[in-house]
């Protein structure tokens, strides 16, 4: 089971569009994303340092009209991780996405040439993660005991924190702005497993783990 941001898809061509539509040099943006990302705020709360009561949907759909895209793209992909995907699929793994992303981002990821079980997105389903039922959904999706789910994502506190109450086997991956400035070089103790790449990943699926919490 996946996240898509920063996990599957690096999000810097995205952040750069809204830092250029905002006149703001990328560098001072990204700057400031990583300070709203270090206080634990909402990512959105950098639109507002910037842009004062700015209305992000509005913005986003005056971007399409220009003809320029912040949603997730195939090109936005990390090099690893479709054949990390394709690895995991030659060896039978079920593989599934569940993400908190826009229902177009479900269109996206079905044209990765993946046969995913599901495509879960938190606009179509109503509800965002770090929500428990947000990972309930998922089981319930999957028709698994959370044991047997692995949910691979980058942050701490929407990915492997909740996955883990949930009882799945949390997978965080060290990368991106959240992976790192929540964890740094530290392995978090809620993950049960820890990778710095996809590639490590169908690998890292074949070892033990720790007993996965039980979930609440």
């Amino acid at each position: 089971m996946f996240d898509v941001g920063e996990t599957l898809v690096d999000e810097t061509r995205a952040w750069g569009v809204w830092a250029d539509h905002l006149g703001i040099p990328r560098l001072t943006f990204f700057a400031a994303l990583g300070h709203v990302v270090a206080e634990g705020r909402n990512h959105r709360d950098v639109f507002e340092l910037f842009a004062p009561g700015i209305d992000v949907a509005a913005e986003g759909r005056a971007l399409g009209v220009a003809g320029i895209s912040d949603l997730v793209s195939l090109d936005d992909l990390y090099p690893d991780a479709l054949p990390c995907l394709q690895k995991l699929a030659a060896d039978g793994t079920r593989l599934a996405v569940a993400a908190n992303q826009p229902a177009p981002a479900a269109d996206v990821v079905a044209q990765m040439g993946i046969e995913f079980e599901f495509i879960g997105t938190s606009a179509a389903w109503g509800v965002q993660k770090p929500d428990p039922r947000f990972f309930d959904r998922v089981v319930r999706e999957v028709a698994l005991a959370p044991a047997a789910i692995a949910y691979v994502g980058d942050r701490i506190d929407n990915d492997v924190r909740p996955a883990r109450d949930a009882g799945m086997v949390a997978v965080f991956i060290r990368r991106g702005p959240w992976g790192w400035i929540q964890a740094g070089r530290a392995d978090p103790p809620e993950a049960d497993i820890v990778i710095d790449t996809l590639a490590e990943l169908p690998e890292a699926l074949r070892r033990p783990v720790r007993e996965p919490a039980q979930p609440r």
